[in-house]
C-alpha cells in the first residue's frame, strides 16, 4: 500500500444495541425502520437536531483527504449500473474529495461539483485503500460505510481509530457493526456525553 502519515479513521454512527441501520432498507427510507418519521431519523437526531453541540464531531466526519464507502451506501441501484445514480448528496456531494466506492461492476469516475469525484474499484477492499492513501497524500482516509464495508476493513486490521457516535436508542435488528469481525484490542483515546448522543473514539491496537 501506500506509504503515507494519515490515519486510517472510521466515523461511524451506532444504536446502543450495535446497529448503523435498521431492517427493511428501502430508496425511500435507507437508513431503514427505525421507527421515526423519517429515514434516519431517531439514529441521526444528534446530527441534525444538536448540530451546533456537535459541531466538532461534525467536522471530523468530514475533515479525511480522502473516503471510502461500500455500494449501498452509496445507492439502492443492484447489479450492473443500468441506471443513472450519482449517490444520496445531490450535485455537491459534502465530501469535496477522492471517494472510492467498492463494487463489483465497472464504472468511470463521476466527477461531481466542489471537488468531490467518486472512484469506482473492483478489486477489493486493499485495492480501494491504496488509490486513497495514494489519493489522501499525508492526510487523512476515512472508511465512511456502510456496517459491511467498516466490518470488512475491521477484520482486516487496517483501521487506526474507531470514531463510534452512539445514539441512545436500540433497533433489535438490521445491519450490525461488529458482525462477523474477530475480537479486537481498543485503546479509549476520548470520550464525550452530549445531550442526544455519546461520542467515543478508540484507537485500534495492533499486533
Amino acid at each position: 500500500m501506500s506509504e503515507n502519515t494519515g490515519k486510517v479513521v472510521c466515523g461511524i454512527t451506532i444504536s446502543a444495541d450495535g446497529y448503523v441501520a435498521g431492517p427493511n432498507q428501502t430508496e425511500e427510507r435507507p437508513f431503514g425502520d427505525d421507527r421515526g418519521d423519517g429515514w434516519g431519523d431517531r439514529l441521526h437526531a444528534w446530527y441534525s437536531e444538536a448540530a451546533e453541540e456537535n459541531e466538532a464531531e461534525i467536522a471530523e466526519m468530514i475533515a479525511a483527504s480522502a473516503f471510502i464507502m461500500g455500494r449501498n451506501m452509496f445507492g439502492p441501484v443492484r447489479g450492473e449500473w443500468d441506471r443513472e445514480w450519482n449517490g444520496w448528496w445531490g450535485d455537491d456531494p459534502p465530501y469535496h474529495a477522492p471517494v472510492f466506492v467498492l463494487t463489483h461492476h465497472p464504472r468511470a469516475p463521476q466527477p461531481m461539483e466542489g471537488g468531490t469525484t467518486y472512484h469506482f474499484v473492483t478489486d477489493g477492499i486493499e485495492s480501494a485503500l491504496a488509490q486513497a492513501q495514494a489519493a489522501a497524500g499525508d492526510g487523512d482516509v476515512a472508511i465512511i460505510g456502510g456496517a459491511n464495508t467498516v466490518n470488512q476493513y475491521l477484520a482486516a486490521g487496517l483501521i487506526d481509530e474507531l470514531r463510534l457516535h452512539i445514539s441512545p436508542l436500540t433497533l433489535g435488528a438490521g445491519a450490525r457493526l461488529f458482525e462477523g469481525v474477530p475480537p479486537l484490542g481498543l485503546e479509549q483515546v476520548r470520550a464525550r456525553a452530549a445531550s442526544t448522543v455519546t461520542h467515543v473514539t478508540y484507537r485500534l491496537v495492533k499486533g
